[in-house]
């Protein structure tokens, strides 16, 4: 009979023991998991480690990923984690309305990887076929939300996941209201960026859509602050005459229609404003201090508002 020593499942490690991080990679047998906890000083006998947990049933649910351990730490913990997947973790939010300038350092920093491999991810030609993409990068498509991705992730698979929650987040009703309103998905995501950057309160996103698909069933430019912000390259308060000028598809001041596509990742309630917009003949809108808009049927109209809202910003 094998006896296990009272240090399996007692003692614990010293109250400053060190914290280690211990690898498991994908398809490690328990053998190979208990020599890494071995070299790494978590375990002093892997043999008697490998045996308790035989005898407890618990040598064949581990599951992969970099986990920390004291050393020293008692075995049926290791054993808890291990079979958990209670692994180290690193969290990424993306919030509504980033572009991928934003989002790559981001995701490179969090990851701890070079940002090039993070926008080697965004181009990744596998991707852009799979999902319809006809630009070059992912662009819109990372979907907005809180990400949580083991140590030792890689940039292709952080990206792929937040593709893959853009998937699982289009509801299956949105293609019949696409073709409804006769736009692609990637039309719609397009549009949808563009509502997301503009609308600072949520009961303002269904009007501002109205305007844009009122502007575009005629004809009439776009003319987006923000595709000009995206076509220059940087973000600022305000959009300058000379910005105006800049020769990018994505000036939807030079050029009219939709702009090649997104300018940022959009989030649902901006989807669902784009393809439900509100029933209003509006044309134009502009800023009011406060954040929300004012809107307008004629130019006359607005430009008599925005000569007032200038105003009122400049006395504030």
């Amino acid at each position: 009979m094998t006896v296990l020593p009272a240090g399996g499942c007692g003692g614990g490690p010293a109250p400053d023991a060190e914290v280690v991080r211990v690898t498991v990679p994908e398809g490690s047998s328990f053998r190979a998991a208990a020599e890494s906890l071995g070299s790494a000083g978590v375990v002093e006998n892997t043999t008697m480690f490998r045996l308790y947990a035989k005898a407890r049933g618990e040598d064949g649910s581990l599951k992969p990923g970099t986990y920390e351990f004291p050393r020293g730490e008692r075995w049926i913990r290791i054993l808890e984690s291990l079979n958990a997947g209670r692994s180290v973790q690193t969290s990424i939010a993306i919030p509504e309305g980033w572009d991928l300038a934003r989002i790559i350092p981001l995701v490179a920093e969090r990851l701890e990887v070079p940002e090039d491999s993070v926008v080697t991810a965004t181009r990744d030609t596998a991707q852009l076929r799979r999902l319809e993409i006809p630009t070059e990068t992912v662009e819109g498509y990372v979907f907005p939300a809180t990400y949580q991705f083991p140590i030792g992730t890689s940039a292709r698979q952080a990206i792929g996941a937040m593709l893959n929650e853009f998937e699982e987040r289009w509801q299956p009703g949105w293609d019949a209201r696409a073709d409804s309103l006769g736009m692609t998905r990637h039309e719609v995501v397009t549009l949808a960026s563009i509502v997301e950057k503009e609308a600072r309160v949520a009961d303002e996103r269904a009007t501002i859509a109205a305007v844009y698909h009122n502007r575009l069933g005629i004809g009439m430019a776009l003319q987006a602050d923000p595709t000009v912000q995206y076509a220059r390259g940087s973000h600022t308060s305000r959009v300058l005459f000379r910005d105006l000028e800049i020769d990018s598809p994505y000036n939807t001041y030079r050029y009219p229609g939709l702009p090649p596509g997104p300018i940022a990742s959009p989030g649902s309630a901006s989807i669902e404003a784009t393809l439900a917009p509100a029933d209003v003949d509006f044309l134009y809108f502009v800023a009011r201090p406060d954040g929300r808009h004012e809107f307008r049927r004629t130019f006359e109209e607005h430009a008599a508002i925005a000569r007032e809202m200038r105003r009122l910003r400049d006395s504030s």
